[in-house]
């Protein structure tokens, strides 16, 4: 249908209109939070000491300690959501978390799908197995059994890193572990805080390190387009390590200073 010009000049108004609505829609998720009085963080409850369920039945750990920070310098209510590895990106992607909290490691291909803040905490990773098993570099790998965790930093790393062994995923943490401790798998690629609240847990249980994946520091994750809320995460953490919070939640979890986090 051919357009006169009139018309033409009443399409290229709509279009300017709703281009203006996409764009005040695309970063107003600050305004949003300060508004409605409430931040929904998602939160791990199956990765200590980080995100799990404490005696009380409710979540406790690093991450929750963190989101707690950041709704009280928001001034807002607190309101977490719990996700597991493969669940915590798709949360903020359909809107039903503002942000993430849940040892959320950075990576060119996440880049692509959300921002990060600044790291709030420290994290490596590794690969653990029983002292006797003759593992000493990701070669040595080759034909024995991992666990992991899907779509987790650990699975990326694993895969590419030692491509000869036989790969075990598991749809959350607790279930890697249980896979390496009832003895399906030889080893387990998790993170090394993970192996020392399973030793608290079993102390007499023969794991021993056989090769560090990486050293990934913790970020919170936000939506893509949201450049003013990742300018106010970026603040109170940094306003936390310089009083000395950041560092006080590290040593309380991970009984270690946070050390130099990377910005």
């Amino acid at each position: 249908m051919k357009m006169n010009g009139k018309m033409r000049a009443a399409v290229a108004c709509v279009c300017l209109l709703l281009a203006g609505i996409g764009t005040a829609n695309a970063a107003d998720a600050l305004q949003r939070i300060e508004s409605s009085k409430i931040i929904r963080v998602a939160i791990p409850t199956d990765y200590a000491p980080y995100g799990f369920v404490g005696p009380d039945m409710q979540p406790e750990g690093i991450d929750i300690d963190t989101a707690q920070l950041v709704a009280q310098k928001l001034g807002v209510k607190l309101q977490l959501v719990p996700v597991t590895a493969p669940t915590r990106l798709a949360y903020l992607q359909t809107g039903k978390a503002d942000i993430t909290i849940s040892s959320l490691g950075k990576t060119p291909e996440r880049e692509k799908m959300i921002d990060y803040s600044i790291a709030y905490a420290p994290f490596y990773d590794a690969v653990f197995g029983k002292t006797e098993l003759a593992v000493e570099k990701f070669a040595d790998m080759a034909g024995k059994t991992v666990s992991v965790t899907r779509g987790s930093m650990q699975d990326q790393e694993i895969t590419t890193m030692a491509p000869g062994a036989v790969i075990r995923r598991f749809e959350d943490n607790n279930s890697t572990i249980q896979a390496f401790l009832s003895g399906q798998t030889q080893m387990m690629a998790v993170g090394t805080t993970v192996v020392a609240t399973m030793k608290k847990a079993h102390p007499g249980v023969d794991v021993s390190l056989k090769a560090i994946l990486s050293n990934s520091p913790c970020y919170i994750g936000v939506p893509k387009g949201e450049p003013e809320l990742v300018a106010k995460l970026n603040q109170i953490i940094r306003d936390a390590k310089a009083d000395g919070t950041i560092n006080r939640i590290a040593m309380k979890w991970l009984s270690a200073p946070a050390g130099n986090l990377p910005e």
